[in-house]
């Protein structure tokens, strides 16, 4: 609502990462889908509400920077775990992106997700919205799969099949478990697929009252280094990220890259149920 009511405020921290470095900047839209809407009674605000997230970010981004048109989950289950239809859904993706299309957004960004039937629907919707860029992140749990079971090469093999060409993950439980997610999704990317990290800022803390991050400037630099080191080429921050988390950020990786570079886990290819079973079956049969 702000964005209407005090586009000033949005505007200022919209600049603050602008001045950080950053190179492309993503509106305040995340729960822009009139599922998210609703729940303040703004649902009939869809389209001036996103349009008027875009519209800040393209003042502050001019020429030189791209805006993100941020689309977030809509927070309801899909069929057959919930009610909500692929169809409904991608009505509820297609208007917010036409809003966001409409305040100059250069790219859409769908992130956050947990379930493929949701990132098809949302994907549909914003093809039918506009002809933009789709860029899709999904984020996964301390197992290494998303809420609904799917993995990183999962992920980043289907969402490829979809024409989608920028993959990556978000969010999560910060730069350690996220680069251990992206070289999976660095060893299943096909040919031509870019890879994009977005992390948390370390993770949340309950601290004088407020909630904030325990990650500091430096270890986000680290991490930005890291992600390069993996072949990752667009690379930022989400949760609990600020302009100095970026600063630092855009420092490391306006100088030389790492060398050395070490992960921190061991590079072993995540197995999967059927490969588990099929193994025990192999043992049994050798019994």
């Amino acid at each position: 609502l702000w964005n209407v009511k005090r586009p000033d405020v949005v505007r200022a921290i919209y600049q603050g990462y602008a001045d950080a470095g950053s190179d492309y900047i993503t509106t305040n839209s995340f729960g822009g889908t009139s599922y998210r809407l609703k729940l303040h009674k703004l649902q009939d605000q869809v389209f001036e509400l996103n349009r008027a997230a875009a519209a800040l970010a393209r003042e502050v981004a001019g020429a030189d920077r791209l805006v993100a048109g941020s689309v977030g989950p809509t927070g309801e289950l899909m069929e057959p775990l919930g009610t909500l239809t692929i169809a409904e859904a991608r009505a509820g993706f297609a208007d917010q992106v036409a809003g966001l299309a409409a305040g100059g957004a250069d790219f859409i960004l769908i992130e956050t997700m947990s379930s493929l039937d949701e990132v098809q629907a949302a994907v549909e919707g914003a093809r039918q919205a506009c002809d933009l860029p789709v860029v899709v992140t999904m984020t996964f749990d301390t197992n290494f799969r998303t809420m609904m079971g799917v993995t990183p090469a999962q992920a980043v093999q289907t969402l490829s099949e979809w024409g989608i060409t920028v993959i990556g993950a978000n969010c999560g439980n910060g730069p350690a478990e996220i680069e251990r997610i992206m070289w999976e999704m660095a060893q299943a990317r096909p040919e031509g697929v870019v890879l994009m990290a977005q992390s948390n800022a370390g993770l949340p803390r309950w601290l004088d009252g407020e909630i904030s991050y325990d990650g500091t400037p430096e270890v986000m630099a680290d991490y930005a280094q890291r992600m390069r080191a993996l072949g990752v080429q667009v690379i930022g921050a989400c949760c609990g990220s600020t302009p100095d988390h970026l600063s630092a950020m855009r420092a490391a990786l306006d100088g030389p890259p790492m060398t050395g570079y070490e992960p921190h886990f061991e590079q072993k290819q995540t197995e999967t149920t059927a490969e588990r079973r099929s193994a025990r079956r192999a043992l049994r049969e050798q019994a």
